[in-house]
Order: structure tokens, then sequence, then C-alpha cells
């Protein structure tokens, strides 16, 4: 009997610790989103002042353009049956 008085105690001593420990990682978690969404505005700022003062700034996305199309294209399924 003593024993499983142990192995109880033993669960609800481990199921307090996770408890705090997924209070803590969930604050953690809100500062660090809280932290990433104001820096993404500070760059959205930064990126609209630096092109009211002329210097146009190109997004990352535009400068990879591809040179041709891709060599893959749909081909139909009845095509392959021929």
């Amino acid at each position: 009997m003593i024993i499983l008085w142990l192995v109880t105690g033993a669960s609800l001593v481990a199921s307090l610790v996770a408890l705090v420990w997924v209070r803590r990682a969930s604050k953690r978690i809100e500062e660090l989103s809280h932290q990433y969404w104001g820096l993404r505005y500070q760059q959205g700022e930064l990126r609209a002042q630096l092109q009211a003062a002329g210097g146009l700034v190109a997004s990352p996305a535009a400068q990879e353009t591809p040179s041709r199309a891709p060599a893959d294209a749909f081909v139909p399924l009845s095509a392959v049956k021929r």
C-alpha cells in the first residue's frame, strides 16, 4: 500500500514540475513572438523610410528571377497511354 502512495506522490510532483516548465515555456514563446512582430514592424518602417528617401530597395524575391521557364510541364495521362 505504501508503494502505491509513493508512486502517486511521485507522479504528482512530476506533474507539478511539468506544469511549471510548460508555463515558463509558454511565457518565453509569447515574449519571442512579441519581439518578432516588433522587429517585423520596425523593418517595414525602415524600408518605407529608405524608399521615401530615394533609395529604392528591391525585395529579395524580385532579385531571384529565373532566367528561363522550367523544363517540366504538365503531360495529360491520355497522351502517355498512346
